[in-house]
């Protein structure tokens, strides 16, 4: 890779997004403002003609774009994409790919990320723009203060967590 990595943002983000892992995408920068990834072309991850394959561009743009949006979460809260849209400009066929993702819109109900992905020489490959729903904790699977006083029992399970919130997660951990 071309890019200095971070490798505790990359540990981070292969234990926590397993597709990241396998896409061999790294983790280059995490804050509030910007999440960057990189990484090679591979051609396993090519369609026809030796082009490295949108669906493998998609991926990475939307596990980069929901780090972005769940670093920028209120405590407690979660993100799932609602929506993205991806235009494509350039084929890849060597070298590597860097996707940044830059928050658009911070809401209490959804973000907006863009995550622009671009080649070694710095030209744009791909524009995502991606809305993450903000999902607030829910109460039905909180364990109550006092049991006592609800009449309930503790949940014997919790609401399940999404890839990007243990990704995100992590990230978090990693730039704090």
């Amino acid at each position: 890779m071309t890019t200095n990595t971070d490798h505790n943002f990359t540990e981070l983000l292969h234990a926590e997004m397993p597709l990241a892992r396998n896409n061999q995408i790294a983790g280059v920068e995490a804050n509030p403002d910007r999440v960057v990834t990189i990484a090679d072309w591979r051609a396993e991850y090519c369609g026809s003609g030796g082009v490295l394959h949108g669906g493998y561009l998609m991926a990475m743009a939307d596990g980069t774009g929901a780090t972005l949006a769940f670093i920028n979460l209120p405590s407690g809260a979660t993100t799932t994409t609602i929506e993205s849209k991806t235009n494509f400009f350039r084929p890849v066929t060597e070298g590597s790919v860097t996707a940044t993702a830059t928050l658009l819109h911070k809401g209490r109900s959804t973000m907006v990320v863009q995550t622009d992905i671009t080649n070694g020489a710095g030209g744009l490959v791909s524009r995502t723009l991606q809305t993450q729903a903000v999902r607030s904790p829910d109460p039905s699977t909180a364990l109550p203060t006092d049991p006592s006083r609800t009449g309930q029992t503790e949940p014997t399970s919790t609401a399940p967590t999404t890839t990007a919130t243990a990704t995100a997660t992590a990230t978090q951990r990693t730039t704090s």
